[in-house]
């Protein structure tokens, strides 16, 4: 049953693998844009599209933002081409200039799948092993998708972990503030809690400081 007169509290990870994607990678640009608390599809955009951020349209920021997500899930020239309605070749330079400007995502990218043809599996941040037998596939479709799977695992793997982290400790600390709020559903990199109205503002730094110190 609900709290009588309980109020939800939703909080998430913004924007969290392409963070952890810049984290692991070490790219300096992916890096400084979030550190500076930039809009990383609009960044993005502005590097390849060599405009300044205020005069990036609308169009040019969405089809940046495929790309950004599109990179962490293998996206070739091909699905890309479907996704933005645009050529094989405007896709495929896109792709080019993405990675020419963020040459260290490239990098760990194609270092991730030498690493799982290699050892058979990658890893999260935190160790945790996604084994990749289809990438020593003979049938090229399923060693593509092996491909994809070793680009993805280590991104989406270390963002499931992270938040699974934070579950963990805030179960742990609700219980020991003894408050009536409790988590009642994950979402991807989102926490819904319920909570009494009088325990919103205590609920919210505390779900704030875990989910940031995870």
């Amino acid at each position: 049953p609900g709290l009588p007169g309980g109020v939800l509290l939703a909080a998430d990870y913004p924007q969290i693998e392409l963070r952890i994607l810049a984290h692991l990678s070490g790219d300096e640009h992916l890096t400084s844009a979030f550190r500076e608390d930039r809009d990383i599809h609009r960044f993005t955009a502005s590097l390849i599209y060599g405009l300044p951020e205020p005069e990036v349209q609308p169009e040019q920021r969405n089809a940046m933002k495929a790309i950004n997500y599109g990179i962490l899930y293998g996206m070739t020239a091909h699905g890309l081409s479907k996704e933005l309605g645009s050529s094989y070749e405007e896709a495929q330079a896109f792709i080019d200039a993405y990675f020419q400007r963020y040459p260290k995502v490239r990098a760990f990218l194609d270092a991730q799948i030498e690493r799982a043809r290699r050892d058979g599996f990658v890893q999260t941040l935190l160790g945790r092993r996604r084994y990749i037998p289809e990438i020593s596939s003979p049938d090229p479709m399923i060693r593509q998708f092996g491909e994809r799977m070793a680009v993805n695992a280590p991104v989406q793997g270390t963002a499931a972990d992270l938040i699974k982290r934070a579950m963990v400790q805030l179960s742990r600390r609700l219980d020991e503030q003894r408050l009536a709020s409790r988590m009642v559903l994950q979402v991807h990199d989102e926490l819904i809690f319920e909570a009494p109205r009088a325990e919103l503002p205590a609920l919210a730094l505390l779900v704030r400081r875990v989910m940031e110190g995870a």
